[in-house]
């Protein structure tokens, strides 16, 4: 599925604003001066251009939509740079990741398990840094009054969940756990949007979702039938196109120590951080702060350990026939663009 950036992005009036301000105050090619009139001035003559563009593909959730809100820094030292940010919207990682392979993402931030589907079909992409664990930010949730107790009682039950999403993998733990297969309930594959209609319509029994969706749907009154505490990590990890990666290291350091930067102030921050997020995202306040309060902070490296959870995701998928063929995940990593060092 090729997606066009054009397609993609959703730029609300005020980016619009911004985009126009940064190609005025960006863009290097003069008019030809009219006759009477001088040279370009010095200033205008040492700025930059901005002909390198970096596509940041982001969900409403964690640093990446933060610093889309609060880019100044960003956009100036990537303009120092040569070079000008653009953010293309998701709803999830899968189509994030799709989009990376038709070029108009450079840079994402996807849950543990799309990397692995978008690796099995021949993406081409770099893990590069990992948000620390947060199994309990992703979880099996019911109806309140609903008569399912247990994830056993899952059994013949219709599910609703993101295919390929870090949460279809806790579906497929919760499931071992109890004995059972996804052949033993009925998938309903829903983006998180169409999902949360089904479920507060009834045509889905249970949901399987991660934050901030989750927060919203417990406010909302849902319960938790089982969260990924002792189940899965839930990293949440940052991605860059192959290309983009061996061609721009300095402009992928730039943006992650931004994000890094961002997710420390966040992780002090809860209050005006979900604040920022309510205001732009249409995610009321309350599951926003609910979200980044159970969400820990902080940029970690990506280790061998990290990568052998990936690889333990990549096998349960093969032989559950979920991806056509078995990887490598060790083949999508550049020790030479890692970020971060190990604590």
């Amino acid at each position: 599925m090729s997606l066009h950036p054009s397609r993609l992005s959703r730029l609300s009036p005020g980016h619009v604003v911004l985009a126009v301000w940064l190609l005025a105050c960006g863009n290097d090619a003069q008019p030809a001066a009219a006759p009477g009139e001088g040279p370009a001035t010095a200033q205008d003559q040492a700025r930059p251009s901005t002909d390198t563009v970096v596509r940041l593909g982001y969900q409403k959730i964690g640093p990446p939509f933060l610093l889309k809100q609060r880019a100044e820094g960003l956009i100036a030292q990537l303009e120092a740079r040569g070079a000008r940010p653009e953010w293309v919207e998701f709803q999830a990682g899968p189509p994030l990741l799709e989009a990376m392979r038709a070029g108009a993402v450079d840079i994402g931030y996807v849950g543990e398990t799309p990397p692995v589907f978008a690796q099995s079909g021949g993406v081409p992409f770099v893990y590069v840094a990992t948000d620390p664990p947060a199994p309990e930010a992703e979880a099996i949730v019911v109806p309140a009054d609903s008569p399912i107790q247990t994830v056993a009682q899952l059994a013949g039950k219709r599910v609703a969940v993101n295919r390929g999403s870090n949460v279809h993998y806790l579906l497929v733990r919760a499931l071992e756990r109890e004995k059972l297969g996804l052949a033993d309930i009925e998938l309903v594959f829903l983006a998180p949007a169409d999902a949360r209609a089904a479920f507060d319509s009834g045509k889905v029994d249970a949901w399987v979702i991660w934050d901030p969706f989750l927060a919203a749907v417990e406010l909302a009154g849902a319960r938790i039938l089982r969260d990924g505490k002792d189940l899965v990590d839930n990293h949440l990890f940052y991605v860059v196109r192959r290309e983009f990666a061996e061609q721009h290291e300095d402009l992928v350091r730039v943006v992650l120590a931004e994000y890094e930067r961002l997710s420390e102030w966040a992780g002090t921050h809860h209050e005006e951080a979900a604040r920022i997020l309510a205001a732009s995202s249409g995610i009321a306040y309350e599951a926003l702060l609910r979200a980044e309060q159970r969400h820990p902070s902080g940029l970690r490296p990506i280790t061998p350990e990290v990568l052998a959870r990936q690889q333990a995701i990549a096998d349960t998928f093969h032989a559950l026939d979920v991806i056509p063929r078995p990887i490598r995940t060790a083949e999508a990593f550049l020790p030479t663009v890692a970020y971060g060092s190990a604590p």
